[in-house]
């Protein structure tokens, strides 16, 4: 263990079988995660890549001084576009984490890997830990990518994933809570500008279809990331009372919330499925969340997803360095 910052925080790994996450823990009371932040930002950026997610601990740190963390390592935080789950905004930019039940998993997954921009950097803030479970698993995607067969990541890599999403029928988001407008030529001109198709198909009901790559390159490290929702948002990662559920309300699968096939659009073989998912299986790792914890990752290296839990529950979050494959990538750690 390595003491810094004139031994206020010790950095070690959380575990010692994994690089991720780095524990950067106060080792004194008192010391204020912004305060701290602001003298340290260099050996915070510097202890990202590497580790591939940052776990702060102990440190006094409120909802106030959360957004303000943020902003001086991530800069501007970022609003939830193009939404695939519903979240709550607590104040500016910061945001419940997914309103989800919580007798739900939540697949492991980087954030808005199925857009044209993503945020690179993405935060956590435990406010209240569950009573029991509720951890965020966390997987370096670049191990995930190893453990897939050279075959499979081929077929993805030429093909590239097609994402389908129904709107408006009853299920998932409606279309407005995704775009977040009331305006249906705002809809389409989203659509357009992000090389989405759209369909409307009467009563209010949207149906959309997006190709995006599936295998992603660090803008600053420039390796290769398995970077995609693809196992998540298919149809068959869905538990099993929940698809049955969906059956017997008469849906058929082309009108469930999303679904993905190859970006042909033949579907996706359910071996290299349940490949996917295994290699998420075996490169995930979990902890037990602490009151006043906050979690950095960079959202290309790191996946994250969600466990059961019980009793109240509180984690935020928050999302900044929009990037994306069409544009010029700024200098993230000037």
């Amino acid at each position: 263990m390595e003491l810094c910052a004139a031994d206020l925080v010790a950095a070690s790994p959380l575990f010692e079988h994994s690089h991720l996450p780095l524990k950067l823990e106060a080792t004194v009371a008192g010391v204020n995660l912004v305060e701290w932040a602001r003298l340290n930002q260099a050996m915070i950026a510097s202890s990202l890549r590497p580790s591939g997610g940052i776990l702060f601990r102990n440190f006094e740190v409120n909802i106030d001084d959360f957004g303000q963390f943020v902003h001086i390592v991530g800069g501007e935080l970022l609003g939830y576009e193009d939404r695939s789950s519903p979240r709550r905004r607590v104040k500016g930019n910061v945001f419940t984490s997914t309103d989800y039940p919580a007798e739900h998993a939540i697949f492991l997954h980087n954030e808005n890997s199925y857009s044209r921009v993503w945020p690179l950097k993405i935060f956590f803030h435990c406010v209240q830990p569950a009573a029991s479970d509720g951890e965020t698993p966390i997987a370096d995607v670049r191990g995930v990518l190893a453990r897939i067969s050279a075959s499979v990541k081929q077929r993805f890599a030429e093909k590239k994933v097609l994402y389908v999403r129904n709107f408006g029928n009853g299920l998932g988001l409606s279309w407005q809570e995704a775009f977040q407008t009331t305006d249906p030529i705002m809809v389409e001109r989203v659509c357009r500008s992000a090389d989405i198709s759209w369909e409307w198909k009467g009563q209010d009901r949207l149906k959309t279809r997006q190709i995006r790559p599936a295998i992603a390159i660090h803008p600053v490290t420039k390796e290769e990331l398995w970077f995609n929702h693809a196992a998540f948002f298919h149809s068959s990662t869905l538990a099993p009372a929940v698809r049955e559920t969906l059956f017997a309300a008469g849906f058929a699968e082309e009108d469930f919330p999303y679904n993905t096939y190859y970006g042909d659009g033949t579907p996706i073989e359910p071996a290299a499925l349940n490949e996917i998912r295994e290699a998420y299986k075996q490169q995930a790792v979990y902890f037990s969340w602490q009151a006043r914890d906050v979690l950095m990752l960079d959202n290309m290296l790191t996946a994250h997803g969600r466990a059961p839990y019980t009793g109240a529950r509180q984690i935020l979050v928050a999302m900044a360095e929009p990037s994306s494959t069409i544009n010029d990538h700024l200098d993230l750690d000037q």
